[in-house]
């Protein structure tokens, strides 16, 4: 009979060996066991028959004492003399006196973390699998290799299906700010590309019978991070809207910042003797009411700005807010948010970007895309549909990109002030 039994001769598919692979025992090899009774000559014989077997056991009374490596065993006696002084020996003359020894219930992370403390040994070796002390077989270090690039494979699937689901959530909350831009702007356009499946980047809008509340934030990371920090500002954002600050941006990103300083207790602890980690996060944001019967568009920005480009205009104007975020430990309590005024004229189309867009690193300079090509790029497709303003900006964008990696989530918003805004 066969003296290994490997763990692929189980029959087990790919899909099961992955459930399976959990623990050391999951790794196990039954090979039969030599004693130190038996002699270099036996065990020159147990190679020569079993050519795939690197390393063989040495057990006393049930308990591992050594294991015999196949390359210096061979090697050892193939020198001159030792085959006449050592064939009849017993075989602990050649064996590793302290090979790896892993208990039979020790997980396949414990297990990868001790035999690579153990060194290159173990690895080139094998070690010797136990249970409760007593000999059940022994592990190739292969095999702990593949179980790990498979429970590593499993991690990242369940990861990303985690992600790809919160992308679907993540997505669904904005589906009502959608709607209400179809129903309230004939010709606008929305870019909104997370870098990593869910983004930190969020857009909002709601229509009311005079007028419309719209705004873009961009909050702390991106990714999973960034994510979690738009579900806790759209829930702020949702809890300070009221009858009067709908109207009053400046005043809607003031109440927003003190909810988030409360709730998180982002005060500024530079100063503090406390050794206590504090979060420190929060967004940028700009936010906008425009009135149907004035025609007006009153924004405030926290670092974001506003874009403006009017009919028979050379360059597009550009509205900067205060240079405070809102909710981190550094901005005040009581800080203002001033809001700007603008009257809209007939055809004026309106922009607002994330940093995302601007910050991108692309050409042979490897330098940001910046607000000269983004200001290029509008002016040059100025009297085309918003959509197609959108196709052509993130072409541009993807152009002067080229190879470089993403550096942030991207996101954009633009609409043309028409005549049926104001009905």
């Amino acid at each position: 009979m066969n003296r290994v039994l490997s763990v692929q001769d189980s029959g087990r598919t790919e899909a099961a060996e992955r459930a399976a692979l959990r623990t050391t025992r999951d790794l196990l090899i039954e090979i039969e066991p030599v004693t130190p009774a038996v002699e270099n000559r036996d065990v020159f014989a147990i190679f020569e028959s079993e050519t795939d077997l690197i390393g063989l056991p040495v057990v006393e009374d049930g308990r591992p004492i050594g294991l015999i490596n196949r390359n210096i065993f061979m090697q050892s006696l193939a020198r001159p003399f030792h085959r006449e002084i050592y064939w009849h020996k017993s075989c602990i003359a050649f064996m590793d006196k302290t090979p790896f020894v892993a208990e039979i219930a020790l997980s396949i992370e414990e297990l990868s973390l001790r035999i690579v403390e153990s060194g290159t040994k173990t690895l080139m070796d094998g070690f010797i699998i136990a249970e409760q002390g007593r000999y059940r077989g022994i592990g190739l270090a292969q095999d702990m290799l593949r179980a790990m690039a498979f429970l590593q494979a499993e991690r990242n699937r369940i990861v990303m299906e985690s992600i790809d689901y919160g992308s679907v959530i993540q997505r669904s909350l904005s589906r009502a700010s959608r709607q209400a831009m179809r129903r309230s702007l004939p010709d606008h356009f929305l870019l909104w590309e997370p870098r990593d499946v869910v983004s930190g980047d969020f857009y909002f809008f709601q229509d009311y019978p005079d007028g419309f509340l719209f705004g873009l934030y961009d909050c702390t990371g991106h990714g999973v991070p960034g994510a979690f920090m738009t579900l806790i500002m759209s829930s702020f954002l949702q809890g300070s809207i009221r009858e009067e600050t709908r109207r009053d941006p400046g005043r809607l990103l003031g109440e927003i910042n003190r909810r988030v300083k409360s709730a998180m207790d982002q005060i500024d602890h530079q100063h503090s003797d406390s050794t206590e980690h504090h979060s420190d996060d929060g967004m940028d944001a700009a936010f906008c009411w425009y009135d149907r019967h004035s025609r007006r568009l009153t924004y405030a920005g926290a670092h974001l700005q506003l874009f403006m480009l009017a009919p028979g205009e050379d360059e597009v104007r550009i509205l900067s807010g205060e240079r405070h975020g809102v909710g981190y430990a550094t901005t005040s309590m009581d800080q203002i948010w001033t809001n700007h005024v603008r009257e809209l004229e007939e055809g004026a189309a309106v922009y607002l970007f994330t940093d995302g867009l601007l910050d991108q690193l692309g050409g042979e300079r490897r330098i940001a895309f910046g607000k000269r090509r983004l200001c290029a790029t509008l002016l040059a497709h100025r009297d085309a549909p918003m959509s197609t303003q959108r196709a052509a900006l993130f072409e541009a964008l993807l152009g002067y990109q080229g190879a470089e990696p993403r550096k942030d989530d991207i996101s954009a918003f633009g609409f043309r002030a028409t005549g049926d805004l104001g009905a």
